[in-house]
């Protein structure tokens, strides 16, 4: 018998292994224990080759009709084995003889319509539901699962002692699907249920609720029927059905899932349960039909504690609303919960109410809501989350009256605050608020509770706490996350703030002061902000690294760098930068000792290596090559005869003679000398002005000696008058002693000017710097001179 088997079964099975899936074949421990996920594969026979080590096995929703001994008795540790979702017709519990680990066995939503029986000991889950038996599939065999926890069970019919075989178990759920079940008339049907903490029926989804079967249960706790459609002609048939199974006073809590139902028949069912011992009604998917009228109802003394209704469709659109909500506002009970509904609108009970717990989440009630209200003194707990509240003022007036509210939650709201020039009002008896994904902003801090202790506003629009806000000395957590502040806020008006949740903000250079004004911080949780990763941050990374992760959560993952762009992604504990580059003045101090030390080396190498001198004999060497080259060999060619005159002492001739006169004429340079060019018969005075002129250079051996010699004076002189007016070029000037300043005749001012230029070449005393002065020497004269003779001027 084929049957629509997508009907939603809400269940609480009792999973005992937990499968990781991640393929086909996944290795979970160190023990080799496998998970094999054959689901969804399309699969018309179990597989061969499984891995005999596996422990896990899930072959629902594929094609297999048939199961045999050889496709999974080698499976000796199997411990879970998924097969619901089928096409398997008949089923030999043999089969799993060697499976002696088997624990969870699921067989739901096949084609079953025969079982075969064989002890199994070790199950603790057996689904056998949604499937074609007429009856209830047990046997005598099944009295050996002593460890069983959950059974699942399908029919279409019932007999009193069906589960006679597993009486003496104390199973802890068992869900019977009843999709099948049909009707027989002038024929009472009854089942006894002894031993069971959770009963969960499963009815026809399609069908009105017509089950005239007497169910007894001893130790029922739990009571859950599924797919439960009414209407007034049938509403008494559920209230029957319901009287045996209500009766014991042990059923604590009742669960209706899928109910449709006129309002009418709603109220008689609520009726019912009034004097019950059920302490705990839950109702989830409801649909109301046909009408809604006025309804009575005797707030008798109950059991009840709370009510929960989640997800109603009213497919009534005219009635009236005072209607609906003054069934649920005059309640005699504790917790009331109707989340989401299209409910606009909550009355206000008329005499003082037993609430303590209201949860109003995801309707469309407005700032109206409870305004005026003065008969909720006993409430505790007030939650109005994800509705159309809008004026944030209208909230606080709202608690005015309720002397016993400590929490109170409208987040999800469009909550808004701009009444600054009126005072706020609240009740003191509010610790917690939660005003969370809202558009408030920074005003929210001058409208709060006074003696609050746990304050959520993460998601709103706030960018700064302001200073002069109210002093919140109760204040011990704070969740600002989700919105736009730059800083940390103080506490100065949050004296006992010990937990700062604070992230996702706009937090780029926070305070390192954070940690002394707020001492009490127990936990804080500010990662996910934009750090600027520059010096003013060192003092805080180094604050908030010394916390312990308990402290500091997220840390240092949730803590990284977004500018600039260089470390961008770096976590704040990996970003370092030197002291000396955040102090401005130990910057100053370090570059002027720096420079200072760097002068003082320099100095002192200059003077050691005497660079000085080095520097002035290649500077020299430069100029004179590049003087050399201005003039052109035709115009020298004419009437020079010598690359040079030498004049000097004769105190210094030794010096002329040894050295210098023999390295130049080793080079090819002809030079001129008064004691052997000097034509005789011609005047000194002749002979010097002929050799300067016919001379490519003149070069003065300068010493004291040269200063003190007369001839030398008269050399000077006619070099001074016909050759430094034309330009130094071809003077060449040679310190070979070094000579007082003072000592130089004022008429030399030439001489004067030239070597306080430091013109001259200085002859070195060291051997190893004499190099470079020939060098400078030989670079002044052009070898490639033509020089012309002429034997009646000039002797050669």
């Amino acid at each position: 018998m084929t049957k629509d088997k997508d009907s939603t079964v809400r269940s609480y099975h009792f999973v005992y292994i937990v499968t990781f899936i991640f393929g086909t074949i996944i290795q979970f421990s160190d023990e080799s224990e496998f998970a094999v996920d054959l689901s969804n594969g399309g699969l018309t026979q179990v597989p061969k080759g499984l891995p005999p080590k596996t422990k896990v096995l899930d072959m629902s929703r594929n094609y297999i009709s048939e199961l045999y001994l050889s496709d999974i008795g080698f499976l000796s540790g199997l411990k879970v084995l998924r097969l619901s979702h089928n096409r398997i017709q008949h089923l030999d519990i043999s089969i799993f003889k060697f499976n002696l680990e088997l624990e969870y066995l699921d067989l739901s939503h096949n084609r079953l319509q025969k079982v075969s029986c064989h002890p199994i000991t070790n199950l603790k889950h057996l689904d056998l539901s949604f499937n074609d038996f007429d009856t209830l599939p047990l046997c005598k065999e099944f009295g050996n699962l002593t460890q069983l926890n959950f059974l699942g069970l399908s029919a279409t019919k019932l007999q009193q002692l069906d589960l006679l075989p597993i009486a003496h178990l104390h199973i802890n759920y068992i869900l019977l699907d009843l999709e099948g079940y049909y009707v027989k008339e002038n024929e009472a049907e009854s089942l006894q249920i002894l031993n069971t903490k959770t009963l969960h029926l499963v009815f026809h989804p399609n069908n009105l609720f017509s089950v005239q079967v007497n169910i007894s249960v001893n130790t029922l706790g739990c009571l859950q029927l599924t797919n439960i459609k009414l209407s007034n002609s049938n509403c008494q048939v559920l209230i029957e059905f319901l009287s045996e199974l209500t009766r014991g006073p042990t059923l604590l809590n009742f669960t209706l899932n899928h109910i449709e139902t006129t309002w009418k028949c709603l109220v008689k069912v609520f009726q019912f349960l009034w004097p019950r011992p059920v302490e705990y009604l839950s109702i989830y998917n409801l649909t109301i039909v046909q009408s809604i009228g006025e309804e009575d109802f005797t707030y008798s003394e109950t059991a009840l504690k709370a009510l929960k209704i989640e997800h109603i469709t009213n497919k009534v659109f005219l009635f009236s609303q005072t209607a609906v909500y003054r069934v649920f506002s005059e309640m005699n009970i504790m917790m009331l919960t109707i989340s989401d509904t299209p409910f606009i609108h909550m009355l206000c009970p008329q005499a003082i109410s037993t609430f303590k717990f209201l949860n109003f989440t995801q309707n469309i009630l407005t700032d109206s809501i409870f305004q005026k209200c003065s008969n909720l003194v006993r409430l505790e707990t007030l939650i109005l989350r994800n509705n159309e509240l809008k004026d944030f003022y209208k909230v606080g007036l709202m608690t005015k009256d309720m002397t016993s509210l400590a929490t109170l939650d409208v987040s999800w709201n469009s909550l808004e605050y701009d009444r600054h020039n009126r005072n706020c009002t609240w009740v003191g008896s509010i610790a917690v608020l939660n005003l969370s994904s809202n558009i408030l902003t920074d005003s929210v801090f001058r409208c709060l509770p006074p003696r609050i202790k746990v304050l959520d506003l993460h998601s709103n629009r706030i960018r700064s706490i302001p200073t002069d806000v109210i002093s919140l000395e109760t204040l011990q957590e704070l969740n600002v996350a989700f919105n736009y502040l730059a800083h940390f806020p103080g506490c100065g008006s949050f004296s006992s703030l010990s937990v700062l949740t604070i992230d996702y903000n706009a937090i780029s250079n926070p305070s390192a002061h954070f940690f002394q004004s707020c001492h009490k911080i127990t936990s804080l949780k500010a990662g996910n902000n934009p750090f600027q990763c520059t010096c003013e941050l060192r003092e805080f990374i180094q604050n908030i690294g010394q916390g312990s992760s308990e402290v500091v959560e997220g840390w240092p993952d949730s803590y990284k760098c977004d500018s600039p762009e260089s470390y961008k992604g770096t976590l704040l504990t990996n970003f370092h930068v030197s002291p000396l580059s955040c102090n401005t003045a130990l910057l100053i101090v370090t570059i002027g000792v720096t420079g200072l030390v760097f002068a003082v080396t320099v100095t002192v190498l200059c003077i050691y290596f005497d660079l000085p001198w080095y520097l002035r004999m290649v500077c020299q060497w430069t100029r004179t090559r590049r003087r050399a080259r201005n003039i052109t060999l035709d115009k020298l060619q004419r009437t020079l005869q010598f690359h040079a005159f030498i004049s000097y002492s004769e105190h210094d001739s030794s010096w002329v003679k040894n050295e210098l006169v023999p390295c130049l004429e080793k080079e090819n340079i002809r030079i001129c000398l008064h004691e052997r060019n000097f034509v005789p018969g011609k005047s000194i005075v002749e002979n010097i002005i002929n050799c300067i002129e016919k001379s490519y250079k003149s070069i003065f051996v300068l010493s004291p000696n040269f200063v003190q010699s007369e001839w030398c004076h008269y050399e000077l002189y006619f070099a001074h008058h016909n050759l430094f007016h034309e330009g130094s070029n071809n003077l060449i000037l040679i310190l070979l002693e070094p000579i007082p300043q003072n000592s130089i005749p004022c008429k030399y001012h030439k001489l004067r000017a030239l070597m306080a230029q430091r013109t001259y070449l200085e002859w070195p005393k060291e051997k190893g710097k004499r190099g470079l002065f020939w060098a400078n020497i030989r670079a002044a004269f052009n070898v490639n001179l033509k020089l012309i003779t002429e034997n009646d001027d000039v002797k050669i």
